[in-house]
C-alpha cells in the first residue's frame, strides 16, 4: 500500500478541488475589484526617449524601461478596457498621526488577497506592479460641491508577494497579496486621470480626484499673502523718522545719531525750529539692505533721469538712470548721494506702480528659477539650435557599442 501523501509532484485531483472551493469564497465573500490593466511604457515623442521602447526585441511590454539612466517608467499605458475581479481585504480605520513633525496619514496602504487562478484567467497574466485597481464599494456619492458623479477611489499595485495564508494542504500557492497605495496625479497615471468622469459635461477624472489644481491655488494665496507682508527684500526703513538737528554751533544741517546720548542742555540747543523745518543730509538706518530709493520723514521728492532746474537746499531727488536707482540731495551746491535703491521684489516679476513707491525701472529680482528653471534659451551647435535647458535623460543617450 503506497504511503498517503498529500503533495503531488504534479497538482492533481486534490489541488484542483481546493482551488475551486477557494475562488468560490472569493465569488461569495469577496468585493469586485476593477483593474486598469499596465500593458508597458510608451513613447510620448518619437526619437526622444531612451532605448528601452520597444523594449530591446523584449516580447513582454510590460518588462519594458522607458528609461534607462534612471530606471523609470514615467509614460505608461493601460488598456482601455476594464477587467473585473474579486478581492478580500481587511476593512480598517483610517488615522492621523500628530506625532512627528506636521501631519501623516496613517492606514491608506491596503493588500488585498486576489485568487491566483482568477487574475490569470482575467488578465492573461499575474496581476503585477503598476496595474491600477478601482473599488466600486468605496464611491463617495456625497461629495460636498454637489457632484453629478460618485467620487471613485483608485489605488497603485506597488508590489505583489504569495501570502503564507494562501498554500493549502497540498503545499501549492492559491492567493496573490497586492499591496496597493493612492494613486496620485503624476505622469505615470495620465491615461487614467484624463478618461470621461462620466457626468456628461467633459470633465475628466483629474478634475474631480486630483488636488494638484488646489494645492496649486493655495500655494498662489500664500505667495500672494508673502509679497502684501514683505513685499521687498532687506529691512524696511521708510517708517523710522530721522530728527533734522544742528551742530551745538548751529552752522550745519545734520543729522546726528549720537543726540540721544547728550544732556538736555545740548539736545534742547540741537533741537531748534529752523532744524526741524530742514531735511536730514545724512542716512542714519544704514544696513544690509535698507537703502529704498524713498526720501526720509516723507518728505516728497522727484524722479527722473535729469537733475532738475533751480533745486532748492535739502531738495531730493531720485534718478532711475541708475542701476539701481539713486536718491540725491541737493546741499546748495552739489547734488550728494544720499542712498541707492537696493531693495528688490520678492518675487520674479517685478511691481511697477507708482502708488506702491516702486518707479518703473525696479530692480527684479534674480533667482536661479528665472536663470536655469524657467531658462527658455537656445543655443546653435554645429549648425543646430537646441534650446539650453536639456533635461539629463536627453543629454546622455546611451548608445549600443559598434
Amino acid at each position: 500500500m503506497p504511503r498517503l501523501s498529500l503533495y503531488k509532484p504534479n497538482k492533481g485531483a486534490d489541488f484542483k478541488f481546493l482551488d475551486r472551493v477557494i475562488n468560490e469564497e472569493f465569488q461569495v465573500g469577496g468585493t469586485d475589484v476593477y483593474v486598469h490593466k499596465y500593458m508597458g511604457p510608451v513613447d510620448p515623442l518619437a526619437g526622444e526617449s531612451t532605448p528601452g521602447v520597444p523594449n530591446n526585441n523584449n516580447p513582454i511590454p510590460e518588462l519594458g524601461i522607458q528609461d534607462l539612466i534612471f530606471m523609470e517608467n514615467r509614460d505608461r499605458h493601460y488598456d482601455p478596457d476594464i477587467y473585473i475581479m474579486r478581492g478580500i481585504y481587511t476593512m480598517q480605520d483610517l488615522d492621523f498621526n500628530l506625532s512627528q513633525f506636521g501631519l501623516f496619514l496613517q492606514n491608506d496602504n491596503i493588500f488585498i488577497m486576489f485568487h491566483l487562478r482568477n487574475t490569470v484567467d482575467t488578465l492573461l497574466r499575474k496581476i503585477m506592479p503598476g496595474d491600477v485597481i478601482e473599488l466600486p464599494h468605496q464611491k463617495d456619492e456625497y461629495a460636498l460641491d454637489d457632484s453629478l458623479v460618485a467620487l471613485k477611489r483608485f489605488y497603485v499595485v506597488q508590489d505583489v508577494s504569495r501570502p503564507a495564508a494562501g498554500y493549502s494542504q497540498t503545499w501549492y500557492p492559491h492567493l496573490l497579496r497586492a499591496k496597493c497605495v493612492p494613486l496620485v496625479d503624476s505622469q505615470e497615471f495620465k491615461e487614467i486621470l484624463d478618461s470621461d468622469a462620466g457626468a456628461g459635461d467633459g470633465s475628466t477624472l483629474r478634475d474631480l480626484l486630483s488636488t494638484y489644481q488646489r494645492s496649486i491655488e493655495i500655494n498662489n494665496q500664500i505667495i500672494a499673502q508673502a509679497e502684501t507682508d514683505v513685499p521687498k527684500s532687506g529691512f524696511d526703513a521708510s517708517k523710522l523718522f530721522i530728527i533734522p538737528t544742528t551742530t551745538s554751533t548751529g552752522l550745519v544741517n545734520v543729522a546726528d545719531a549720537s543726540i540721544a546720548n547728550t544732556d538736555a542742555s545740548v539736545q534742547q540747543a540741537m533741537l531748534d525750529a529752523s532744524a526741524v523745518l530742514q531735511t536730514p543730509n545724512n542716512d542714519l538706518y544704514v544696513g544690509y539692505l535698507t537703502g529704498d530709493g524713498v526720501a526720509p520723514n516723507g518728505v516728497p521728492y522727484g524722479f527722473g533721469i535729469s537733475f532738475p532746474n533751480n533745486p532748492i537746499i535739502g531738495q531730493f531727488y531720485l534718478r532711475t538712470d541708475y542701476l539701481p536707482n539713486r536718491l540725491f540731495r541737493f546741499d546748495g551746491r552739489h547734488w550728494i548721494k544720499f542712498e541707492d535703491n537696493v531693495r528688490m521684489t520678492i518675487n520674479n516679476f517685478g511691481i511697477q506702480d507708482v502708488s506702491t513707491g516702486t518707479f518703473a525701472g525696479q530692480a527684479i529680482k534674480q533667482t536661479e528659477k528665472s536663470s536655469f528653471i524657467n531658462n527658455n534659451n537656445t543655443a546653435t551647435i554645429a549648425g543646430k539650435v537646441v534650446q539650453e535647458k536639456q533635461a539629463l535623460s536627453k543629454a546622455l543617450k546611451p548608445q549600443a557599442d559598434a
